[in-house]
Parts: C-alpha cells; structure tokens; sequence
C-alpha cells in the first residue's frame, strides 16, 4: 500500500488529504515484545540442522500459511503451521522460512508500519492502529537467534534460489513463486519433517507436560461447573469453563473440545456441545489446552455428573479402565505402535463376551478375519501428540503406525466403547452409554510416563476427586 494513496475498505469513511496528511506527525515510537519462549530457538537450530542434514545441497522452503476466513472479511486467529513452528520456535507471528544448501536460515516476515505512514493507521490487515503493536523484525531475529528480512525481499531470493523444495499449499502466495518441478521432492519434505517430529526432545517434553497441567485444572473448573450446567447451562456452559481456563493459563484450546451428556456420548466426534446436562448422565470431556508455544494437550474423562456412578455404569468404567490399563502396559522402546491397541481390544472382546454381547469365545471376537468386537469400539486405540493434536500424520507408515515406539515419542491412550442409542443388540440399560478414558504418555527408556497422572482413573478415585472439589 502507498503512503500517499491510502486505500480504504467498502464501508470506510473516504479519507480527505487534510486528514492524511494531519495523521503523519505526532506519534511516538511504539514498542512491542517478541512473544517467543526464551528456551527454544536453541532447541530449534537443531531441528533444522537435523532437516537440512537430509537434503543436502538444497533450498528447502517453509512456509507459516495464513489465518483462514472464518466469515466474509472476517478471521480466525491466526496460529503459524506446527512444521513452521518447529523450525523457528515462533508460534505466533509468522512468516516464510528458507534453508540454504549451507544450512543457513532466513525467516522472511513482514515489518509493522512505522509511525507517520500512512499503513500504520489504515491498513486493517497490518496496521497498528487496528491490530496492535508488533515488534519489528530485528527483535524477532534476535529473540528466534534467526537472520530477518522483510517479506517483501522473498520473491527475489526465492527467484535467484532456482530450484527449491516448498512445504506445499500452505500459503497460495508462496506456491505461486516457487514452481512445482517435482512434486515428489515437495512430498518427501512433508514425510521428512512429520518423521522427524515425532521424537519430542527434552524442551518438547517439557511443554507439553506444562499443557497437560494446564488441562488438568481446565477439567478441575467442568467438576466444580456442573451445577450450573444441570441448572440449564448444559454442555455449552462446561465447554466455557474449560475453554475459559485455556485462555487463562494456555493460549487456547487444542482442538474443538468434546463435551458430551448422555447419549451423546456415543457419538464419537459430538463436538457441538449443545445439548443438555440431566441429573442420572455421564459426561464424557475430551479436551485438550494449547499453550504459548503452540503443543497441546489430549485428554478425556468419563464423569457421573451426579457424583457418584451407577452400579452400571461402574462396571463399563472399571472395563474401559481395565483396557486403558492393558494398552498402558504396553508401551516401551522396541513394542510395535499397535502393540498397545491390540492390547486393549483383547480385554474388550473378553469383556464383551462376559456381558453377552457377542456369543462366541474371546477366540473368535479375535479372529482378525471377523472382529465382531469392533461394533461398539470403531476407533484406534491412539495417536501421537505434539505440536498438533494428531500429531505426524504424514510420517511413513514404516515410522509410525507400522513402527516401533522409540524414546520420546508421545502418545495418547485412549480405547472407549460406544454403545448408540438405537442399538437394538445391546440391552435398553446400555444403550447411549460412551466411556473413552484418553491419557497422554511418554515412552522413556524403560518403559512409559504418564503426563496425564495427576488426573484419577478408577471409579473410585472419579468419585473421590468430584466430591473434594464441590467442597
């Protein structure tokens, strides 16, 4: 945008040159600091290291994309790309960044008008005046430990670059420049970066454990909300106190949480949250805090809104813990990614079999050419977590989901059972019942840990803990 020709919007008042002119003087300079953890730009050298050590002699490209419309003009709030994230260590303002052959990194991003031009108070979409103070981008470049350019130098760089591989159709504008050549080598960045991310080094770690505490008293503030959600707040008013709690203490929530009463907690993915809370129900919670850094938390929690779980419902909890139990005591260094899956299903199909559900031996459920079990347990028992909530799902097969679990990995442990209202194969009782117990681990050295421990599994402690905190 010109400073002598400022553009206007559809519905902005036209600018007359006396006041153009009258807004270019007078403004002191504006500070503003660099939202970065004070930690991770050291953590981030390595990791790109470790990406350009793959593609030697390369530029490699990545972009931090942009904020999507969410109606007509208006945004979502903007969070960078997690791989752009992981790079950088800047999960908030953005930008584009290039990887040299020699390794050398420069983030491209866009410098804020200064005071006395015309952008600084009438461009809505980078302006100060209507978005607030930015650092400019020699902070940026000290805090990230990363060489700065405005964005508007990327087209000649990229330009005398030539060849380049581009973390794709994140950013249309950054496609645009950089022509598709070989679309595998584009793939083969996407696969590089989600099999790197999936070991969490020791920062990583550390955020993420802060995630799950935050979490933690976000599922603290739903217990001590539902009486006003049985006084007719329902669902919408636990999401609140949950959502209210990540705002607080995190940046928001990781994922749309699944706040679900009753039957609806059967419905796997119910993430509309606005039915009804009734005396009598369970409700199943699955949310998840993201905190500043951008890595978030997963955890679910079946919870007798009454207190106290009916002799029932008791008896499909302590199954589904039961499951979560033999899944847990699966994960260490060398088990196979679906080790802990299989795990739980065996429990499930005995557990089945004991209820009358399904008329065959445990045997049979089993029988990989039938899996009759998986009726009432449709999902995986788990996923890895990190930077996004279903974290590398573009890793290859051979290092995910048909791979060995290796120290620092995260992952969530989640089997549930889900039994729809109208299905007519399980007793009335049973019907609309959904028990999903999900705890956030690391596999260590030995064995796993369990971030999500300071939660209770049991019945028992359930009851325990939703008793202390009503008072």
């Amino acid at each position: 945008m010109s400073d002598s020709a400022p553009a206007t919007s559809s519905h902005d008042l036209p600018v007359p040159p006396a006041l153009a002119e009258f807004m270019l003087d007078g403004w002191a300079p504006v500070e503003a600091p660099v939202r970065v953890h004070p930690e991770v730009a050291s953590w981030a050298a390595k990791r790109r290291a470790r990406l350009t050590g793959m593609f030697p002699g390369e530029h490699l490209v990545v972009p931090a994309g942009a904020p999507p419309v969410r109606s007509n003009d208006q945004y979502f709030r903007f969070r960078p790309g997690s791989d752009y994230t992981w790079l950088t260590g800047d999960g908030d303002r953005g930008g584009v960044l290039v990887l040299d052959p020699s390794g050398d990194a420069t983030l491209y991003s866009d410098e804020p008008p200064r005071p006395g031009t015309a952008p600084y108070w009438t461009d809505r979409a980078a302006g100060i005046v209507w978005n607030g103070p930015r650092a400019d981008l020699a902070a940026l470049g000290e805090a990230l430990q990363l060489r700065c350019r405005s964005l508007a130098e990327l087209p000649g760089a990229l330009d005398a670059a030539g060849r380049a591989r581009l973390l794709r159709t994140v950013d249309a504008g950054v496609d645009a420049l950089v022509p598709r050549t070989d679309p595998i080598a584009d793939t083969d960045l996407v696969v590089a970066l989600a099999d790197l991310r999936l070991i969490k080094d020791e920062w990583e770690v550390g955020q993420l454990q802060h995630a799950v505490d935050v979490t933690v008293r976000g599922f603290e503030d739903v217990v001590r909300a539902i009486p006003e959600a049985l006084a007719g707040g329902g669902e919408r008013w636990l999401e609140g106190s949950f959502s209210r709690r990540a705002r607080t203490d995190g940046e928001e929530v990781g994922y749309q949480p699944i706040v679900a009463s009753g039957a609806r907690a059967a419905i796997l993915h119910w993430n509309r949250n606005t039915g009804p809370v009734r005396p009598g129900e369970l409700l199943l919670l699955d949310a998840g805090v993201e905190v500043g850094s951008r890595y978030t938390a997963d955890i679910t929690r079946v919870l007798p809104v009454d207190g106290r779980f009916s002799p029932l419902q008791r008896d499909v909890y302590e199954l589904v813990r039961r499951a979560n139990d033999a899944a847990i005591g699966q994960l260490r260094p060398g088990a196979m990614f679906r080790d802990y899956h299989w795990a739980a299903m065996a429990v499930f199909a005995a557990g089945l079999v004991d209820l009358g559900l399904l008329r065959c031996s445990v045997d049979e459920a089993l029988d990989p050419e039938r899996q009759l079990y998986r009726r009432w347990t449709l999902c995986g028992s788990g996923h890895m977590l990190g930077l996004d909530v279903h974290d590398c799902g573009r890793a290859t097969s051979a290092r995910y989901v048909e791979g060995e679990l290796q120290a620092g990995m995260v992952l969530t442990v989640e089997p549930g059972l889900y039994f729809q209202p109208n299905d007519e194969l399980v007793p009335v009782e049973l019907r609309g019942l959904g028990m999903r117990i999900e705890e956030d681990l690391l596999i260590t050295e030995d064995g796993s840990r369990n971030l999500s421990a300071a939660l209770p599994r049991t019945a028992d402690d359930i009851e325990g803990w939703m008793s202390a905190l009503a008072g």
